[in-house]
């Protein structure tokens, strides 16, 4: 098992529990006490947890921490695959895009990378380079300047402009989390900015969240959830919570996690 992944399995396990013991990461990833504690130490220097004595616990800033691109890009993979190929059929030839910052997104870039005679605009370098990877002369990506973040998304007010001078059909946008109340967030007051800004100059808004999405909230909301036209999230997502988003967005898809 890599190291990335092995940390994306720490930050799931942690974020889920609360807290977790070295010894029971150790057992559960099938490495030694050594490798598990030399881990922590690195995802504790990037403040995306808190190392406690013989454990590690959920971040106490989480709401203003970013994990990379590298580690979200390996969580949850089955489902954003799915929710990604639910959201691939709605792009159709000609159409002018959005890609936003994140996996869940970037897992999309992938489905559509043979659609003919596609605009796309993103701010996500990870989604740029694939595209630049696999060049279709039918199609054509803008890439935006603007500020690096974390998860390898430019924002900023040179990314703001350059999404204020295009009239997009779709945008597709992840999230850190969403809730009843606080609407769709991020960690990140800049992001939230230039998404708000993309947000304005979309035609149909897609917003890609897992179910673990659901009741987090983090440092700042850019959207209301009523502001989604669909919102795509899977299966694991509880009755409840699943009721409360539909009342909210008018079209709410579920891909298999």
């Amino acid at each position: 098992m890599l190291a990335a992944q092995r940390k994306a399995l720490i930050l799931d396990e942690v974020s889920l529990a609360g807290a977790r013991k070295i010894t029971d990461l150790a057992i559960s990833l099938g490495v030694s006490e050594v490798t598990v504690r030399r881990d922590v130490e690195a995802l504790a220097e990037q403040g995306l947890v808190d190392k406690v004595h013989g454990g590690v616990t959920a971040n106490s800033l989480s709401s203003t921490v970013e994990p990379p691109f590298a580690f979200n890009s390996l969580k949850e993979q089955n489902a954003k695959d799915s929710m990604a190929q639910l959201a691939a059929v709605m792009v159709r030839p000609g159409n002018a895009i959005a890609l936003m910052g994140g996996s869940s997104v970037y897992a999309l870039a992938k489905r559509i990378r043979d659609v003919p005679s596609i605009t796309i605009v993103t701010n996500s370098v990870p989604v740029s380079d694939f595209f630049a990877q696999h060049p279709r002369a039918d199609q054509t990506v803008v890439l935006t300047g603007g500020v690096r973040t974390p998860t390898d998304s430019l924002v900023g007010n040179i990314s703001t402009e350059v999404f204020s001078r295009f009239n997009l059909d779709l945008v597709f946008m992840g999230t850190h989390g969403m809730d009843t109340d606080f609407g769709f967030s991020s960690p990140n007051l800049v992001e939230a900015d230039t998404n708000r800004e993309v947000i304005r100059r979309a035609t149909k808004l897609v917003v890609l969240a897992d179910h673990t999405k659901w009741g987090t909230r983090g440092f700042t909301s850019f959207a209301e959830l009523a502001e989604a036209d669909t919102v795509i999230t899977t299966g694991g997502i509880d009755s409840e919570a699943l009721a409360k988003l539909r009342t909210h967005v008018g079209e709410v898809l579920l891909a298999s996690d």
